[in-house]
């Protein structure tokens, strides 16, 4: 016979048992991981169809290479790695200038449409949609954060230029009919951004923060410029690969003038190029048959790492 006391001595236990089943079930919430399979660097022997560039903003030996298939790292100029399993499109591919572990993109899922503009805050393993853009969900092709203030992004969809003011989350068109390649924020100036062009108008210039553009060199302009790169910590040396330049070329007052590089890339062009946020002598190029090279001194002398 089940006595009263007895009743309540099961009862009682049923209740500590729950209650310790919705503390662990709690705990685990908190403080597991995401699964195994977004967080593991998994190797990978090439690159495909290169969308981005970016040297960590903490480590000079780590090397982002945002692709048609998912997001890359090298490690050492030697280790080449996927950032978990996925295999999205990350157009416009923009670091956080000052977080490492953040970045921006925009793209396609491998599912097909457009991504709209996300953010990863894990160092690229996953990633969350912030906004659909204007017109979107977007797919920005070329996008740039400013070093100046991080909270003001640029991208470029259908002919137009959208910039946020707060990181991400709204957006509106603030110039039209520019048909930009990349668009670069300069690094102290948060009111300065460039575009390059392919059809003539050379490196185009804003000082206020994309309404307004201008030429910034009679020499880039009546030939394709496919990139611009720019040190943040001398914001006068700049890169360009241009058509009037016959490739690369180096400029160390701020655009205004310019001197040829011989390097040639084995005959590839170039795409993206990217400075180390440590200094001006490391920068690394990567061209469009997806081959990555490397300098260390200023972008004089050319190394092929992959």
């Amino acid at each position: 016979m089940i006595t009263m006391n007895t009743l309540l001595k099961n009862n009682k236990i049923a209740i500590v048992l729950i209650l310790l089943i919705v503390a662990s079930l709690t705990y685990y919430a908190n403080n597991t991981k995401p699964p195994e399979q977004t967080v593991q660097l998994i190797p990978v022997d090439s690159i495909t169809h290169g969308h981005g560039l970016a040297v960590d903003v903490k480590d000079d030996s780590r090397l982002y290479i945002a692709t048609h298939h998912g997001l890359l790292v090298l490690k050492n100029d030697k280790e080449l790695y996927r950032l978990g399993s996925s295999k999205d499109d990350y157009m416009g591919f923009s670091p956080h200038p000052v977080e490492s572990n953040v970045f921006l993109s925009s793209g396609h899922p491998i599912s097909g449409g457009n991504i709209g503009f996300q953010k990863s805050a894990d160092g690229g393993f996953t990633w969350t949609k912030v906004s659909n853009g204007v017109n979107g969900p977007v797919d920005f092709h070329a996008m740039a954060v400013s070093p100046a203030n991080p909270k003001i992004i640029y991208g470029w969809y259908q002919g137009a230029i959208q910039r946020s003011d707060d990181g991400g989350a709204n957006w509106s068109i603030v110039s039209k009919d520019i048909l930009a390649v990349q668009l670069t924020a300069h690094p102290t100036d948060e009111n300065i951004v460039y575009a390059t062009t392919p059809n003539g108008r050379g490196v185009l210039i804003s000082k206020d923060k994309g309404m307004m553009w201008e030429s910034l060199s009679s020499a880039l302009e009546n030939g394709q410029v496919a990139v611009i790169a720019i040190d943040r910590t001398e914001p006068n040396q700049m890169l360009v690969y241009a058509q009037t330049q016959e490739g690369l070329a180096k400029s160390e007052d701020g655009g205004k003038t310019w001197s040829k590089i011989p390097e040639r890339f084995g005959g590839e062009t170039v795409l993206y190029i990217a400075y180390s946020p440590h200094g001006h002598n490391t920068i690394y190029i990567l061209t469009h048959k997806n081959s990555i090279y490397k300098s260390t001194d200023g972008g004089n002398a050319w190394n092929k790492i992959l």
